[in-house]
């Protein structure tokens, strides 16, 4: 009974195409001082034989480590995992795999982050940071690495540099210009303790374009449990208002704690998600939400740096408006 063996060499590849191991290694790096007919005998014999060539031996001939460096703030909330997976999912197709870099919504956490992904050999960068600075974005093209910026618009020239925008105010300010038709009150953006620029930078197009002094404000942990407790407290007194909350998790707290406290949703309480998820859907009542595909963003995101990488890439810009669905906890 033979011995299975379940992965092929280097060397029997040689041997198979009559070749030696340096011709061998030449053709899998694309080196050009192979003639045709022997470049295609090779790669006709890896093909055959199942080859698949060793990526820490590629990255050392080729000074590439099929490595795409991912920063991010938080790995905790739903649609960074939903970005994270697009970018995951087309990095497998390209042959790229990821390093993640947590930055948990600090500017100093951020530079230092930046400086380890310059020091661990990464081919390309995306970065889906709300601390990040432009000084930070020009430390990382002095390295000349191909780069992603997904979040703000970045005014950046570099053709090594592509930039995903994204847009939530607007989907926002339609529920909110509704809500007044409709004769509502003073509305309450609740800001968590770790909610970021992003969000905050959505809160003030809001505030300073479309409500002037006509809203209030609240400070909440981004702590559901903490969040809802909160809030069983505050409808003791209060009994009426709309609430923009920044994400899913909190909205559900603050509509569970107005119903346990004997308040209906939306009729006494209307409740909307800037950053809505599945989340939006499952919860009861279902949340009112602005959305946005984040695994189409992590896609393109991936497809741009690897084009990047290549020289290829066209478009370095790509715009995302998310979309305002109106469900349970908002008067119709």
């Amino acid at each position: 009974m033979g011995i299975y063996k379940d992965r092929v060499t280097i060397y029997e590849v040689a041997k198979a195409a009559g070749v030696s191991l340096a011709t061998v290694s030449r053709v899998i790096n694309n080196q050009s001082n192979v003639t045709l007919e022997t470049k295609k005998r090779v790669e006709d014999t890896i093909a055959r034989l199942g080859y698949k060539p060793n990526a820490l031996a590629q990255g050392l001939a080729t000074n590439r480590t099929t490595n795409i460096g991912i920063v991010i703030p938080d790995v905790n909330y739903v649609h960074i995992s939903n970005l994270l997976s697009g970018m995951i999912d087309i990095g497998k197709i390209y042959g790229y795999q990821t390093t993640l870099f947590v930055t948990k919504h600090s500017s100093q956490d951020t530079k230092e982050v930046i400086a380890k992904l310059l020091t661990s050999h990464v081919d390309g960068a995306v970065v889906f940071d709300d601390e990040l600075e432009q000084s930070d974005i020009e430390t990382i093209i002095k390295y000349n690495i191909p780069l992603v910026l997904i979040g703000d618009k970045f005014d950046i020239k570099d053709e090594k540099v592509g930039n995903i925008t994204l847009n939530f105010a607007s989907a926002i300010k339609e529920v909110i210009n509704r809500h007044y038709e409709n004769g509502g009150e003073k509305v309450t953006f609740l800001h968590s303790t770790n909610e970021g620029k992003m969000i905050q930078a959505i809160e003030s197009k809001i505030t300073h374009d479309l409500l002037k002094d006509s809203y209030e404000e609240m400070l909440v942990t981004d702590s559901y449990h903490e969040t809802y407790l909160q809030f069983i407290e505050y409808f003791k007194k209060v009994k009426k208002g709309q609430f923009v909350c920044p994400r899913d998790s909190l909205a559900c707290a603050l509509t569970n704690a107005a119903i346990d406290s004997g308040l209906k949703v939306p009729e006494d309480i209307e409740v909307v998600s800037v950053i809505g998820t599945k989340y939006s859907i499952v919860s009861r009542p279902t949340i009112s939400s602005c959305e946005l595909d984040f695994y189409d963003v992590g896609s393109i995101a991936m497809r741009m740096v690897t084009k990047l990488l290549k020289d290829e890439l066209k478009n370095r810009y790509y715009h995302f408006d998310a979309r305002y669905n109106s469900r349970s906890s908002t008067r119709k």
